[in-house]
């Protein structure tokens, strides 16, 4: 290592540290090369000379802070995005939740919604909405605001309409979209049953139980103690015979829950949560009594 390479360790170090500690944001135990990446990125764009110049600016302007915190959040993401990986759960997971009497999904690092939105969509089309609640998470505020305006540029409706039917839709994406302006508004009667809030899930802890946990692509941005904290918190967040669903290049495998999950599709990185003898569902033992 170079001593450049020495101090903007020492520098990134630094920032970190201080944004730790004045805002709550624990980016410590990111991947460093694309943690790097993006702050050198954010300095560039500020016009500062040194990572160095960036730790004053972001601790006396939030919204300062706030555009690296938009640098750092991957927000790449679309309607129906991975079409196979939706017709795998409307074809295999869904008949599983329709003998729920309630159904409880966590799209965790939401970004900007679109996954959110689509499990909405797939889940009317199934019959399971009334019964269906959506707790979508980020820890960007910024796109958390984007959420709730559930909003869709007009120029990526011809896109997500083809993704929306390779992935198994039946009807007209039209259908759940009203046109405002340049933009395509996701209609009231699908959007009141998401929660969009922000939250971290470095620092932040679980906050129900859910029958399907999404979090896809976000574990690949963090290195390997982050990596066991994150599965810690999102297998204490899944109900027994609850399923996981990991981005392509993620994994189970050598974690610490690795042996707490079947694997249920290996192509579109799919887990269902097992359970141990000493740990049951609820109404489990009323079930095992009657019999």
């Amino acid at each position: 290592m170079n001593n450049n390479s020495q101090l903007e360790t020492i520098e990134m170090n630094l920032l970190f540290d201080a944004i730790y500690r004045k805002y709550h944001y624990d980016f410590r135990n990111y991947s460093q090369a694309s943690l790097k990446r993006r702050t050198k990125r954010f300095v560039k764009n500020e016009g500062l000379n040194s990572i160095a110049e960036a730790i004053p600016k972001v601790l006396y302007d939030s919204a300062s802070m706030i555009r690296l915190l938009n640098e750092i959040s991957v927000t790449v993401t679309s309607l129906f995005r991975d079409t196979e990986f939706w017709q795998t759960i409307r074809h295999t997971i869904v008949p599983t939740l329709q003998t729920y009497p309630s159904c409880r999904i966590w799209c965790a690092g939401c970004a900007t919604g679109e996954e959110a939105y689509s499990m909405a969509i797939m889940l009317y089309e199934c019959g399971l909405w009334e019964r269906t609640r959506i707790y979508a998470t980020d820890i960007n505020p910024v796109a958390i605001e984007q959420c709730n305006a559930a909003r869709i540029p007009l120029t990526d409706i011809e896109e997500y309409n083809k993704n929306y039917h390779c992935a198994g839709g039946n009807a007209a994406l039209s259908d759940y979209v009203t046109i405002d302006g340049e933009y395509a508004a996701l209609k009231p009667f699908l959007r009141d049953k998401i929660v969009f809030s922000q939250h971290n899930l470095v620092t932040d802890e679980s906050f129900n139980e859910f029958h399907i946990i999404l979090c896809r692509n976000v574990l690949i941005y963090f290195n390997n103690e982050l990596k066991d904290r994150v599965h810690n918190l999102l297998h204490n967040s899944l109900c027994p015979f609850g399923f996981l669903a990991l981005g392509k290049k993620e994994s189970l495998t050598s974690t610490t829950h690795e042996k707490s999950y079947t694997c249920f599709s290996n192509t579109h990185k799919i887990y269902k949560k097992t359970i141990t003898s000493n740990q049951t569902p609820q109404g489990f033992d009323e079930i095992l009594l009657r019999r």
